[in-house]
């Protein structure tokens, strides 16, 4: 008995719930075949394309859903997404604007007047307020510093535990607290908006070897404790327990622990640190201790810790936009379908330059990417 349209979308359904994607994307297709005028089944056609790393397909179809439900933000943020993927800045921050629009996204700033879109700043303040994660803060915080340069007199808002950070952008950024609502402001900008607003480019991202620093009592009190011995890697291995693809397990790392002088020393903080005490026979990641930021700052003392390092590695977690932004060699762990920024097929990023991208190969092979580290490091440190 064929089935109908709404039987093969529940089918597609419960097969991308399961990370069957081409199984998903063949009900969802044949879906679409009967039920032609449905936005909802092109825009699931487009994400789990997106799923499969056909990004140019993805857009297609997100185009068939717009096309058909003009006001469909979900569908323009998602496309967004693909465009930035691909490269295409100007593009894709232009319609990430549509995220303003989702229920997903929600803050009453949105709707403040005197937005700023690119208008001239020189002379006049600009308040910056923040959205998303801590990550985001610390990537996209840099436009702060081009709006200074500009001539503006710059606000940016941030949970008050992040001050600390964020204080070395500089004096020409005054910090606020994330909820703040400034009246006396000539224009305001989400953060997120930053870069449509400077229409930038892969070729203009603004960067610097590093923009944040670590204080340097800090750092000298992390060497001290840290020492100089043998080759230090600093390591994180978990995110958010909402964020799965942005974790991997902590004993995946055991083919770099064996490789001689290597220290793992972890800079992981509340979740995943019970895998400390299952690691595999052999494999050794030292602690910092209950000092080691223990609030309420964030980061601060893993800013000074990474400094004493050789390296870090970790998941595409807030610790890489900490090394990242203060200029800390790197190796991101990158899910099979990584995150819009990391783009595709690259080694390096424009936004860090510090930083080295290692990619999942198939989709949840946690091994491989660390059989590449252990490659490349064998490589950059021969045997004496």
């Amino acid at each position: 008995m064929s089935m109908s349209a709404t039987q093969l979308h529940e089918l597609g359904d419960r097969h991308s719930a399961a990370e069957r994607f081409d199984d998903a994307l063949a009900a969802y297709q044949a879906a679409a075949a009967l039920d032609p005028a449905s936005a909802p089944l092109h825009f699931n056609i487009a994400a789990t394309l997106r799923q499969l790393r056909r990004f140019a397909d993805a857009i297609a179809s997100y185009d068939r859903a717009i096309a058909l439900r003009p006001d469909f933000a979900m569908a323009w943020h998602n496309r967004a997404l693909c465009f930035l993927q691909l490269g295409d800045m100007v593009t894709g921050f232009r319609d990430y604007e549509w995220r303003k629009a989702c229920p997903t996204f929600h803050d009453p700033r949105y709707a403040a007047p005197n937005q700023w879109t690119g208008q001239d700043i020189a002379g006049r303040t600009l308040f910056i307020y923040p959205e998303l994660f801590l990550g985001d803060l610390i990537q996209f915080g840099r436009f702060a510093l081009s709006a200074r340069r500009l001539g503006a007199r710059v606000l940016l808002g941030a949970p008050p535990e992040m001050h600390g950070l964020l204080r070395t952008l500089g004096a020409g950024v005054t910090l606020l607290p994330d909820d703040a609502e400034p009246q006396d402001v000539d224009y305001r900008c989400a953060l997120m908006s930053l870069p449509a607003a400077f229409s930038t480019t892969l070729q203009t991202v603004p960067w610097a070897p590093a923009y944040l620093r670590a204080e340097p009592d800090r750092v000298s009190h992390w060497r001290r404790r840290i020492g100089e011995d043998g080759f230090r890697i600093g390591v994180a291995w978990q995110g958010s327990l909402a964020a799965v693809q942005r974790s991997f397990p902590l004993a995946s790392m055991q083919t770099l622990s064996t490789l001689p002088g290597v220290r793992l020393i972890s800079l992981q903080k509340i979740n995943g640190l019970e895998q400390l005490d299952s690691l595999p026979a052999g494999m050794t990641v030292e602690q910092l201790g209950a000092d080691f930021d223990p609030g309420p700052d964030l980061f601060l003392d893993t800013a000074a810790a990474m400094t004493c390092c050789d390296l870090v590695i970790t998941p595409d977690t807030s610790v890489v936009h900490v090394a990242g932004a203060l200029g800390v060699p790197t190796w991101l762990a990158l899910p099979y379908v990584e995150d819009w920024r990391w783009l595709e097929n690259r080694k390096g990023t424009p936004w860090y330059p510090s930083v080295r991208l290692f990619r999942q190969r198939s989709r949840g092979d946690w091994g491989d990417v660390f059989a590449q580290m252990r490659l490349e490091f064998e490589r950059l440190r021969p045997p004496r």
